[in-house]
């Protein structure tokens, strides 16, 4: 018996409002203990959001379901680990398959391949793979310790009914049902959200007629070197009668096999044992590997969309990850996209409800998520439609792409088996405030433009120096980035100032030289505002106070005028 995973249960307690005369009424209630849901609430109670986390279940998923992160949902994972011995980020990185080399073949010749590992100076890979319920597992032990959220298993919302002042809502549990009430309500019941379809929300999109099969496998010894773990990708696999196969490794030397069946198969015929096994024993003997057994952990049959809400935001209920937006799992986009969305939303919905930012402020986190569900529907459905050619025109392109790829750097360019999961940059977000050339000031070059998250570098330590990793140094609050080996007596001023705002801007000291100051193209006196989300909210060449204030007033949406945000403000 090679198992190497036993899902745990976790215990229902009675709610306390079952025995209480009246209704309670909460800040915030998260409904779903998937990935997303966990880290909104994590970060919502980090933030000083006490959270009344619901799930109708009582364990973590089943099936290594998502399974690749990539850097940018490590590093905020690291945010949502406050008081744990080892990072969230770490713990993931530690138990999980840390991968850079894909390859991508046409039957048996390989036609195209990648390199995810970053430049030099990065705290975390390009990629890990862990299957989901040790995720999810991590992130369960984090909400047990983490004051300010509170799980509830076995606790199933069955009716929602949101108004301007706030959210009823109507939950099941063993012993019964209770009503409550919360100011706001976060949905993270994923991609069939019952809450979604109750309050009669439609989500747009295309479903693409074609079933994948997944298998998850335990091998009895290693297939690579550890240095040589890659993700192999076919089109028309030799080993298969299909168009297309993928297989990576996972934590406990688990494999995942993607199998594409085609449409016209029978989901719950080909997930039994006897179809899935002899698939899994001719890829394995189609790669050589004939002397390595293995035990059939999991087996899913799937169809996927690439669909989202019109909004995700309907007043007081907020829709995240699955529930809002569903895309295909090639370019690893689904739970990566999810975990940004509640980075980008928690820190907003924190500043509202204590009253220091406007309700306008959570408007764009519609239109911001909104742009990256657009942006990785885009992404997966190019490659969807490469990967699963539903015309003659598309078979046509997609062979003479393979056969060019064998002979020509410009045809691999072309190759698509999922162009993966990088974060979006917001360059038009209304909380951004665009660079403003100073009259002999030097203009900025490289990516971290307003909008854009903050790239990492290693820190150098010493007598009043950051030390470290930039991200850490950043944390989770507003931030001023000075790249100053000695601030001035008016600099130190305006800086002590920030600090002291209602909505304070922590100042992080930052040498003028260095891996920092390469990736942000700093030069003595040069300042960034970085927002909670740890995104670029503005940058100068020198620090001004009033431009600092000003783009702090941008960045908490009270810029943005009431009538250009109707549509995401209705109630449901």
């Amino acid at each position: 018996m090679l198992k190497t995973y036993t899902y745990p249960r976790y215990a229902y307690h009675r709610p306390p409002e079952l025995d209480r005369a009246g209704v309670r009424r909460v800040p915030l209630v998260v409904v779903g203990a998937g990935p997303v849901g966990l880290a909104a609430a994590l970060d919502g109670a980090q933030r000083g959001l006490p959270v009344l986390l619901l799930d109708e279940d009582n364990t973590v998923s089943i099936g290594s379901r998502g399974v690749c992160y990539a850097k940018r949902a490590l590093e905020i994972f690291d945010r949502l680990g406050h008081g744990a011995e080892v990072a969230l980020g770490q713990r993931i990185v530690d138990k999980g398959v840390t991968w850079n080399v894909g390859r991508t073949f046409h039957g048996e010749q390989e036609v195209f391949s990648f390199d995810l590992l970053p430049e030099a100076g990065h705290r975390r890979p390009g990629m890990v793979n862990l299957q989901q319920y040790w995720l999810e597992q991590y992130l369960v032990e984090q909400a047990e310790r983490q004051p300010g959220v509170e799980l509830r298993w076995q606790n199933r919302v069955t009716h929602v009914v949101p108004s301007a002042a706030g959210v009823e809502l109507r939950v099941e549990t063993p012993d019964g049902p209770y009503t409550l009430q919360c100011d706001w309500l976060v949905v993270a019941d994923g991609a069939r959200s019952p809450i979604r379809r109750q309050l009669g929300l439609d989500i747009e999109g295309k479903v693409f007629q074609d079933r994948f099969l997944i298998a998850d496998i335990v091998l009895e010894r290693e297939l690579f070197p550890a240095d040589r773990t890659e993700r192999r990708f076919w089109f028309e696999p030799t080993f298969f009668n299909g168009q297309s196969a993928l297989l990576h490794r996972e934590a406990d030397n688990v494999w995942r096999i993607d199998f594409q069946l085609g449409w016209d198969v029978d989901p719950e015929e080909e997930k039994k044992p006897e179809r899935v096994i002899p698939r899994v024993r001719a890829a394995l003997d189609g790669q050589g590997f004939k002397d390595i057994g293995f035990e059939l952990e999991w087996a899913s049959v799937y169809a996927f969309q690439c669909r989202r809400m019109k909004n995700f935001r309907h007043g007081r209920v907020l829709f995240v990850g699955d529930a809002a937006h569903q895309v295909s799992p090639f370019g690893a986009r689904g739970a990566n996209s999810g975990v940004q969305d509640t980075d980008n939303l928690m820190w907003k919905l924190a500043l509202v409800h204590r009253g220091l930012a406007p309700d306008t402020l959570l408007d764009t986190y519609d239109s911001e998520r909104t742009e990256a569900a657009d942006e990785n529907i885009l992404n997966s459905t190019r490659a969807t439609d490469f990967m699963t050619p539903k015309t003659r025109a598309s078979q046509v392109f997609r062979q003479a792409v393979l056969g060019l790829a064998k002979e020509t750097p410009c045809g691999r360019a072309l190759v698509n088996s999922g162009r993966l999961s990088v974060p979006t940059i917001h360059r038009d977000s209304p909380l951004s405030t665009p660079d403003a050339q100073a009259e002999g000031a030097a203009a900025f070059k490289g990516w971290m433009v307003p909008g854009a998250p903050a790239d990492d570098a290693p820190l150098a330590g010493g007598p009043g120096s950051a030390g470290g990793w930039l991200l850490d140094q950043l944390g989770d609050g507003f931030v001023l980035m000075l790249f100053r080996s000695e601030p001035t007596a008016a600099e130190r001023a305006t800086l002590a100032r920030l600090a002291a705002a209602p909505v304070p801007v922590r100042a992080l000291l930052l040498p003028a030289t260095g891996p920092a100051a390469e990736r942000y193209d700093a030069r003595e006196g040069t300042c960034y505002l970085m927002r909670p989300d740890q995104i670029v909210a503005a940058r100068w060449r020198s620090l001004d106070e009033d431009a600092v204030l000003r783009a702090l007033d941008r960045a908490l949406g009270r810029q943005i005028a009431p009538a250009a945000a109707s549509a995401t403000r209705e109630t449901a």
